[in-house]
């Protein structure tokens, strides 16, 4: 997708796997150790084996043997009790490691300006979100321990093999050339192929998501068969990727088993010709087969564990992706500021001949200039599509302006930080979100500081008090998922009661009270003033009540303010908004 997040290179996830393991020096040490000891244990058996089966063919006794079997099963408890620690210290690293990793994700996540994911959509997201965190998950609790074994216990058998007999390294390296040349094929192919698995899940997620949140208007335009087509060819790419990438492990793993193969098979053959010239013992033939033999599990996992090393690095490279998302309309609000100067708290916010493109060449706001007086309410109004909503997200700060510059105090919104910015200008649209957690965490997150009577204060503001005490438990009722089920109207008057704790000094409601009941709209918002007295408000509302009880009224018509002034300036003056009025109130 052209506007999904960014993926981050091979270099970047080199340098975070680096940056990784330098954070973690003692447990990564400690699970190395540990896995070097336990591979060391298991060396022993194979060179007992050699040396027993060389006594024997000389005729050593019957106590030697039974010597050498105590030996020998002392050296398999040793490794047995050294595999349980090394394991238990590589789960812990790894879920150390684990758990930085979604702490980072999620602060990225938070950091994101809002146009970035409102045009990447929630599909690429929520994949990255989930099902690209489960498998780096795997990957890290996993693969990393387990490939750090093998790594250690191939060094360490071909180390005792070295010391069995010299010559007797050359069998166990038949595998090396057809194994390198394996992997390079398929290491050539494999990560491209598990970012493009990626991408069309997150296609299907993100297209299966718009259906169901619009399965009405869907419905109602009976574009039931478009949305089908929509799936199936989300459904048909998504199948292409992952039978791509199958098509790879066909191919790969099948090579990967006959190089298992080969240094068994080399060792006996060459070991037993090496005897016959007087070149190696009848024991060092017996122990380097045993090694090389023990060689094929660890060089078959740390193969295996490859393929789940593509799929964690491809997930990895888009959750780093996701911290350095790509800006179509300029820098977000909220980026690094250069100029740290103070806001006061009675800024003037202003737009100045501001420009906006959601897609390039194609403008929906044109040249508009809007200076809210502070402590004014301004409504905006206009039809669907004008461009009010795209006008209110730039007076708050979610978009940066193609051209021109919205200010707070003459200091472009761009330059705040997004901490601070939010803490002037504040944005309630008619999408709304309940949080799992109890109705007064839901209020009180804004400010976690609030005492219960400020957010009591807050919920009575917005007309909820009353319907809020009587929830089953009051206002420790839980609610969101899973938790006591919240109307939408409810659940918008929750997202106004977080404004009102917020206290900015200038807000942007976007058909706020949309999911409420007219009458109670009305009553709700004539609340809402009585609280927000002296603060700058700028509402989007389709219901003219709110223009009419509007210090000043903006009328906006094909992305450009055709009208402003007063209700009754501009119904005296006779243009589109008087027009509008008649028809409404009639």
């Amino acid at each position: 997708m052209s506007n999904a997040l960014p993926v981050a290179d091979a270099r970047q996830v080199r340098r975070y796997a680096r940056e990784l393991a330098r954070r973690h020096p003692r447990g990564l040490a400690a699970a190395l150790g540990l896995h070097a000891l336990a591979a060391a244990a298991g060396l022993v058996a194979p060179r007992l084996l050699g040396d027993l089966v060389e006594g024997i063919s000389r005729g050593v006794g019957a106590v030697t043997v039974d010597r050498v079997a105590l030996a020998i099963a002392g050296f398999v408890v040793a490794q047995s009790v050294l595999v349980r620690f090394a394991h238990l210290a590589s789960a812990r690293l790894g879920e150390r490691v684990l758990a930085e990793l979604r702490e980072e994700f999620v602060d990225r996540v938070l950091a994101l300006p809002l146009s970035t994911v409102e045009r990447a959509g929630t599909g690429d997201l929520l994949t990255r979100t989930s099902r690209d965190v489960a498998a780096l998950s795997r990957t890290v609790r996993f693969a990393a321990p387990e490939t750090l074994i093998a790594a250690v216990t191939v060094l360490l058998i071909l180390g005792a093999v070295v010391l069995t007999g010299p010559l007797l390294v050359v069998p166990c390296l038949l595998a090396v050339p057809l194994l390198v040349a394996g992997t390079r094929w398929y290491l050539r192919r494999a990560p491209a192929g598990y970012l493009r698995e990626n991408a069309a899940y997150s296609d299907i997620t993100d297209g299966i998501s718009e259906t169901v949140e619009g399965a009405r208007t869907t419905e109602a335009l009976r574009q039931q068969v478009r949305r089908r087509a929509r799936t199936d060819g989300d459904i048909r790419r998504s199948y292409a990727a992952e039978y791509y990438t199958l098509s790879l492990r066909t191919v790969f793993f099948p090579v990967a088993e006959i190089g298992y193969l080969l240094p068994v098979v080399g060792t006996l053959l060459l070991g037993g010709w090496f005897y016959l010239k007087g070149w190696a013992s009848l024991g060092q033939v017996t122990a380097a087969t045993l090694y090389a033999q023990q060689l094929v599990d660890p060089v078959d996992r740390l193969l295996s564990w490859l393929d789940e090393f593509q799929v964690g690095g491809a997930s990895l490279a888009r959750l780093l992706g996701v911290a350095e998302p790509a800006e179509a309309d300029g820098k977000p609000a909220g980026a690094a500021p250069p100029d740290r100067r103070p806001v006061t708290d009675d800024g003037r916010l202003a737009a100045h001949d501001v420009r906006y493109a959601y897609r390039a060449g194609h403008d929906v706001l044109h040249g508009v200039t809007l200076v809210p007086r502070p402590g004014e309410k301004l409504a905006m109004v206009g039809p669907s599509g004008a461009g009010k909503s795209t006008l209110g997200r730039l007076l708050a700060g979610v978009h940066a302006p193609r051209a021109g510059a919205v200010t707070v105090d003459g200091r472009p919104l761009s330059e705040l930080p997004l901490a601070e910015l939010r803490t002037h200008v504040a944005l309630v649209s008619q999408e709304h979100h309940v949080f799992i957690g109890t109705l007064t965490d839901n209020v009180a997150m804004v400010r976690p500081d609030a005492g219960p009577a400020e957010v009591r204060a807050a919920l009575a503001a917005v007309d909820a008090l009353d319907w809020a005490e009587a929830l089953p438990d009051g206002l420790d009722t839980r609610v969101g998922a899973g938790g006591h089920p919240l109307s939408p109207a409810q659940a918008q008057q929750l997202a106004l009661a977080r404004l009102v704790l917020a206290d900015p000094h200038t807000l942007v409601l976007d058909e706020a009270t949309s999911l409420i009941d007219p009458r109670a709209a009305r009553a709700l918002e004539r609340s809402l003033a009585a609280v927000l007295q002296g603060r700058t408000v700028i509402a989007i509302a389709h219901r003219l009540f709110s223009a009419h009880d509007a210090d000043r009224v903006a009328v906006v018509e094909d992305g450009r303010i055709t009208e402003l002034g007063s209700h009754d300036e501009l119904v005296a003056a006779g243009g589109s908004y008087a027009a509008l009025w008649r028809s409404w109130h009639g």
